[in-house]
């Protein structure tokens, strides 16, 4: 799976660590904000990698979080979904906005491609060919709300996307990107 190759997300270990996934969000969302250090403690138990100084909101979703990994002074709003099928590198300083997407998983365009429908319930086989591609934001971003990350992407530093895009291809440092598909608007001081 982090390898970029075909993986079966319905795999006995893949639920198991979704599963234990599951329950730390839980427990995480119905810690009080003002509990810092038990949020932190969640956190870190959930995460590959986790700086400090970081404030994630509640609700926030991810497969597996141990493909997560998180730099310090990084702020995640509300209703943020990271799909780490892949791993996921945040950078220091980053800003992510409400609703913000990042996807790691995906699969063949076509359905004949896509489908397995004779794996369909065999030992756990989710019936779909899945592979995934790691993203990374680098240092000083700030990524807009309700914007959409896809696999395999990379943000570079002190890059600005803005709120609602849809960002399908790396995007390079010191610019501010913006709409679907995402596009270099104008550089960055």
């Amino acid at each position: 799976m982090l390898a970029g190759e075909a993986y079966n997300s319905r795999a006995p270990e893949l639920l198991a660590r979704y599963h234990q996934a599951r329950t730390l969000l839980q427990a995480f969302a119905e810690t009080p904000s003002t509990q810092t250090a038990k949020k932190r403690e969640l956190l870190a138990k959930l995460f590959g990698g986790l700086g400090q100084e970081v404030w994630i909101e509640a609700p926030f979703f991810c497969d597996y979080g141990e493909n997560i990994f998180i730099g310090s002074n990084v702020f995640v709003n509300y209703n943020c979904v990271f799909l780490d099928g892949n791993r996921i590198f945040i950078g220091d300083n980053v800003l992510i906005g409400p609703a913000v997407q990042i996807y790691t998983a995906t699969h063949p365009l076509a359905a004949s491609e896509r489908l397995q429908l004779d794996q369909v319930g065999a030992a756990g086989r989710a019936g779909y060919l899945t592979r995934a591609l790691p993203v990374r934001l680098g240092n000083n971003v700030w990524v807009g709300g309700a914007a959409i990350l896809m696999p395999g992407i990379e943000i570079g530093e002190n890059t600005t996307i803005g709120a609602g895009s849809v960002v399908t291809k790396s995007v390079p440092a010191n610019c501010f990107a913006a709409g679907n598909p995402c596009r270099v608007i104008r550089e960055l001081k």
